[in-house]
């Protein structure tokens, strides 16, 4: 059998553990390869970033599906190589919320363009048509992006995908969003907006967009008909703006009073009160003891 690199080599060209089990007749090769400049490799510590949130996202919250990186695509060039398109590779069409379903369940990159589509609301919503004027006599009202800005979708689980996303979106129960939503710092609460009527497919990406706020949305009929979403499920959508301060309040408060880890349910009668609960009793002539 043919030799591997040395650990020398590997850390020498760079190429950490994972190059221990390339061929070393590869090194010549590797060593031709074109430097990436250093737009490209920021991007690419980003995203490495980026896919690590999704990582601790699943194990802080103990999330059954993963988190979904969201992209709006302005041209076919923007779609990534590996995401199927459901009409031109799979000869079937979707809903949005099946996609995003794929995405979470299955691990699957799926780019919807306007073909792909078998649901109205999003090809509405997402501006790849002009919303019929009479609309609002049989849906609720809703926001759209400007029609023609964008050709289509891409989703992908938070911790493998290969874009930046636009947004991200949890599936979580309440207790996982409390979790989250009590790891903010108080001046960020009213930054956090929900809604409770369809399309969720539409509150949950065009909204993060055009106002750069969390989204909290209850998932609509089709995302439990259609895509199989459980009953007690919220969708929280964060823009990509938030993220990073997102995750850092969420790692910060990851043992904390209020993390869904280790947030344990009790009934106790006289449990121990926090030093804060004390102060305010015994300013109210209250009881401590």
């Amino acid at each position: 059998m043919e030799s591997r690199y040395s650990r020398r080599e590997a850390i020498r060209l760079g190429l950490g553990v994972a190059a221990l089990g390339v061929p070393r007749r590869s090194i010549s090769a590797l060593k031709n390869e074109p430097a990436i400049n250093k737009e490209e490799a920021n991007r690419m510590t980003e995203l490495s970033e980026i896919n690590k949130y999704g990582e601790e996202l699943e194990k802080m919250l103990m999330l059954r599906t993963s988190p979904i990186a969201v992209k709006m695509l302005e041209k076919e060039g923007d779609i990534p190589k590996e995401a199927i398109r459901p009409k031109k590779d799979r000869g079937y069409h979707l809903a949005q919320c099946q996609a995003f379903a794929l995405s979470r369940r299955e691990g699957t990159t799926v780019a919807m363009l306007k073909e792909d589509h078998w649901c109205p609301t999003a090809v509405m919503a997402y501006g790849h048509v002009k919303r019929p004027d009479d609309i609002n006599k049989w849906s609720h009202p809703y926001d759209c992006f400007e029609v023609g800005k964008y050709i289509g979708i891409v989703t992908a689980p938070l911790k493998s995908a290969t874009f930046q996303p636009d947004v991200v979106i949890i599936y979580a129960k309440p207790a996982q969003l409390r979790g989250l939503l009590l790891s903010m710092k108080v001046e960020d609460v009213p930054e956090v907006s929900s809604h409770n009527f369809p399309p969720s497919c539409a509150w949950a990406v065009v909204n993060p967009m055009k106002t750069g706020r969390y989204w909290m949305v209850m998932p609509d009929p089709g995302e439990y008909q259609r895509a199989l979403t459980e009953e007690g499920d919220m969708m929280f959508a964060v823009p990509r703006v938030k993220l990073q301060k997102m995750m850092a309040g969420l790692k910060q408060n990851e043992h904390g009073a209020f993390s869904y880890r280790d947030h344990h349910m009790f009934m106790l009668p006289d449990f121990p009160q926090p030093d804060f609960y004390k102060e305010m009793f015994k300013s109210w002539g209250l009881d401590t003891k």
